[in-house]
C-alpha cells in the first residue's frame, strides 16, 4: 500500500508560526514521524508539501493509479481551492483531511472546507498525531 501525505502552504513553517496554535515541532519532525508510522504499519508513504495551489493539484494528478490513499492537510487553501477538491474528485483516491489544529474553534473563515467535500473523514486538533490517525484510517478503508 502507497499513501501520498500533502501538506499545503506554510507548514513548511511549523515549529516558527503560531507555536501557540501549531507547537514548537518543525516540519522535519512531522515527516520523520509520519515516515516512522508508516513503516511500522507496513506501507510505503511519501511526503510533499508546496505553498503553490497549483503544485498541490498536480501532485494529486501524479498520484492516479499509483497511491492507494492521500492525508492531505491544505492548509489555506482548505478554505478556498475548488481546484484542489476538483483535483481530488478527479483522482478519486480515498482521501482523509488533516488539520493540526481545531480549525472549526479558530476564525469564521476557517469554517468552510472544501477538501471535506470529498474526504471520507476530517481529523482536526490532535496535533501531529492526526496524521498518523488519517493513515490508519486509510489502511482501515483498504482492508
Amino acid at each position: 500500500m502507497k499513501i501520498l501525505v500533502i501538506n499545503g502552504p506554510n507548514l513548511n513553517m511549523l515549529g516558527i508560526r503560531e507555536k501557540n496554535i501549531y507547537g514548537d515541532k518543525d516540519y522535519k519532525s512531522l515527516v520523520k514521524l509520519i515516515k516512522n508510522h508508516a513503516k511500522e504499519k507496513g506501507v510505503k508513504v511519501k511526503c510533499y508539501q508546496s505553498n503553490y495551489e497549483g503544485a498541490i493539484v498536480t501532485e494529486i494528478q501524479k498520484a492516479f493509479n499509483k497511491f492507494d490513499g492521500i492525508v492531505i492537510n491544505p492548509g489555506a487553501y482548505t478554505h478556498t481551492s475548488v481546484a484542489i477538491l476538483d483535483a481530488l474528485k478527479s483522482v478519486n483516491i480515498p482521501t482523509v483531511e488533516v488539520h493540526i489544529s481545531k480549525v472549526d474553534e479558530r476564525e469564521d473563515f476557517r469554517q468552510i472546507s472544501f477538501v471535506k467535500k470529498f474526504a471520507f473523514i476530517t481529523i482536526t486538533g490532535k496535533g501531529f498525531d492526526g496524521y498518523l490517525e488519517g493513515i490508519d484510517e486509510i489502511i482501515k478503508a483498504k482492508s
